[in-house]
């Protein structure tokens, strides 16, 4: 186990004991107002991450934090705990690595002559906004970074704490692209507790997404996942969509619950706990792979796709003016770069 033999709230310059494989731990803190949660501090070699050869509309990331306390059931960025022999379900939640010094290690980065300014994304793993970003505070530096270097960028994120740093978004706006997405799939507010126990209320978001459009910016939602027989009837998507208009949002992409080898185990789990008649619908549904079934996921597009008009959000081809992805399922786990 890497994570065996460290003391809490001690600082010890280097390796420390127990912890030779991961390079530049500096310490392991745990804090009263974040209880349950230990905040593993690193010094990062590097801060860009390259992704190249995906079907996504970038080829750059940052990923500032690893693990999440969003708690997310589904989240697909789980297994990447795994490098670090963490668990892919309470550790995933509660064992947060914090690259203190990225921004600085950005900055290096970003001066070198073989930079070509490519677009780069935060959110597309873990969420650069969540709480222990309030503690850290890791964006504004890495926002101004990137935009002093002429660096566009794009923040995807769960969380409210977002509403801090748009002020200094929106002076980046001036200066390159800056694209802003918010992830908010749930509607049901009882449901997210459960779901989503971790992130930001279902008000929160919506109060979020008109602070960006109020701050000059657009606003893209990612309506994902879709979670099938508990928030995919057109009902639910119609309410969902109507407030997300209402809120001023500039765009919005579906995508329905994608369940990757041992984020299924956790979902799985969950599922057979609060809603177990599913059980067995979602044993079928993806008896296959991690993508749902074809004929679910047709069904779906049919009708998601007049819901999305009624409500201004036909789609196209793409997005462009969202900083979205629109590939049908999530980015591929990235490994930690330490």
């Amino acid at each position: 186990m890497r994570w065996a033999g460290q003391q809490l709230d001690v600082e010890t310059p280097g390796t420390l004991p127990g912890l030779g494989s991961i390079a530049g731990l500096v310490r392991s803190v745990t804090t009263p107002e974040f209880r349950g949660i230990t905040f593993h501090e690193v010094v990062a070699r590097s801060a860009l991450n390259s992704v190249p050869g995906t079907t996504l509309p970038f080829n750059w990331t940052i990923n500032p934090y690893r693990g999440c306390t969003h708690a997310c059931r589904y989240c697909f960025a789980r297994p990447t705990h795994k490098y670090l022999e963490l668990d892919q379900g309470a550790d995933f939640d509660q064992q947060i690595v914090v690259k203190t010094n990225v921004a600085e290690v950005l900055r290096r980065e970003l001066a070198r002559p073989s930079w070509s300014h490519e677009q780069v994304a935060l959110g597309t793993n873990t969420d650069p906004y969540q709480r222990a970003e309030g503690r850290y505070r890791l964006m504004p530096g890495i926002i101004t970074a990137l935009a002093e270097s002429g660096t566009p960028l794009s923040v995807l994120t769960k969380g409210t704490l977002l509403r801090r740093d748009l002020p200094l978004l929106a002076a980046a706006a001036q200066q390159v692209p800056v694209g802003v997405g918010l992830s908010l799939a749930l509607g049901d507010e009882e449901l997210r507790r459960h779901v989503e126990p971790g992130v930001p209320s279902v008000r929160g978001r919506l109060d979020l997404i008109r602070a960006v459009r109020d701050a000059g910016l657009p606003c893209g939602v990612m309506v994902a996942p879709v979670l099938p027989w508990l928030t995919d009837s057109a009902d639910q998507l119609d309410h969902l969509f109507a407030e997300l208009s209402a809120a001023g949002a500039t765009g919005v992409t579906t995508l329905v619950l994608h369940l990757r080898p041992g984020v299924k185990d956790w979902f799985m789990t969950w599922l057979a706990r609060d809603h177990p008649h599913l059980v067995s619908r979602y044993e079928s549904l993806y008896a296959h792979g991690s993508n749902a079934a074809p004929s679910y996921r047709t069904a779906f597009e049919q009708k998601v796709r007049p819901l999305l008009t009624k409500h201004g959000f036909a789609r196209t081809s793409s997005h462009r003016s969202d900083p979205l992805p629109t590939t049908p399922q999530p980015p591929p786990p990235q490994q930690p770069l330490f």
